[in-house]
């Protein structure tokens, strides 16, 4: 009788393969190849890049020194950086105006139960999946001085102006070629907002006489606020990391007034050969778009109606 105990004992003994231990060796090999992606493709290059940022770097040169904060110094005195920093805002302000504005108008729009209005979502949409840079050349030279728009003005007696070398007119080309590209995207999203809103909900209003305006603001902007809440933080991070078209339409001209961060980070780091500089430079860029990320995301408790 003593030797029997411990052998029922060792009978009892769970196994270490559990139930409860395979699944979680499977949700963690799951997420491996997520998780390795972040720490080889954000975590390190995000290190990297701060400790980059406390050299001074020069290729050409060949010299890798340490220089503390003083990349940090240099950035506040840059005297070029309000006016980046105000093309940066000009642009991003810009772009989401006219961006959502346009996008939800023409979701409404192709929200209507009509005979071939899928040609019409393609269409709009179809921008979207064309190559950038074929994009912004096409529309490079459309806004020349002799282009196409000027020609098309030039038929009913306006004379165009060279679009691309005038500070203001150069703004407005870029904002407005970039909401061109972007703009069935958005309008994707809204559509399918759209039709996730309750028909019951507009009958009823119009039984009790509610405007289409009054149907609008009640009921559809507050359905759709999820929407408009990720449409917007997207568009926004989307315009801090514009390049393509500032590098193919003005090369940040004329002067400096459509020279936004992203374009002036890579003039320091591939054009000045101050990659230290750049890296700064990138940080900074990186801590604007977590901080309008985050105060976006604060704001939803306002603008978002499921969150009230």
């Amino acid at each position: 009788m003593p030797t029997a105990a411990p052998t029922a004992d060792r009978s009892r003994r769970r196994p270490f393969w559990t139930m409860e231990r395979r699944d979680s060796l499977a949700g963690y090999l799951f997420i491996a190849p997520q998780l390795c992606g972040i720490v080889l493709f954000v975590l390190i290059p995000l290190g990297l890049v701060v400790w980059y940022s406390l050299h001074e770097w020069n290729v050409l040169a060949g010299t890798f020194r340490f220089v503390g904060d003083a990349n940090y110094k240099k950035l506040a005195a840059d005297p070029a950086l309000p006016e980046v920093l105000g093309a940066t805002a000009v642009f991003s302000v810009g772009l989401v105006v006219f961006n959502l504005s346009l996008a939800l108008l023409l979701a409404i729009l192709v929200n209507q139960k009509l005979r071939g209005i899928t040609v019409f979502r393609t269409i709009f949409f179809s921008p979207v999946v064309v190559s950038l840079v074929a994009w912004t050349i096409v529309w490079n030279f459309l806004l020349q001085a002799n282009g196409g728009i000027n020609g098309l003005l030039q038929l009913i007696g306006i004379t165009g102006p060279n679009w691309l070398r005038s500070p203001p007119t150069a703004m407005a080309s870029v904002i407005v070629v970039q909401v061109f590209k972007n703009v069935g995207l958005n309008m994707v999203l809204f559509l399918a907002a759209l039709q996730g809103v309750p028909r019951e909900l507009y009958e009823a209003a119009r039984v009790d006489g509610a405007s289409r305006f009054t149907q609008f603001h009640a009921i559809t902007v507050p359905l759709i606020s999820p929407t408009i809440l990720l449409t917007m933080i997207i568009t926004i991070v989307g315009s801090l990391q514009v390049f393509a078209q500032i590098a193919v339409l003005t090369q940040g001209g004329p002067g400096m007034s459509t020279t936004v961060l992203v374009y002036y980070l890579y003039q320091q780091a591939f054009q000045f050969h101050r990659f230290g500089y750049g890296a700064t430079i990138s940080i900074l860029l990186f801590l604007i778009v977590a901080v309008l990320t985050f105060a976006q995301w604060q704001m939803r408790k306002r603008i978002v109606f499921y969150e009230n």
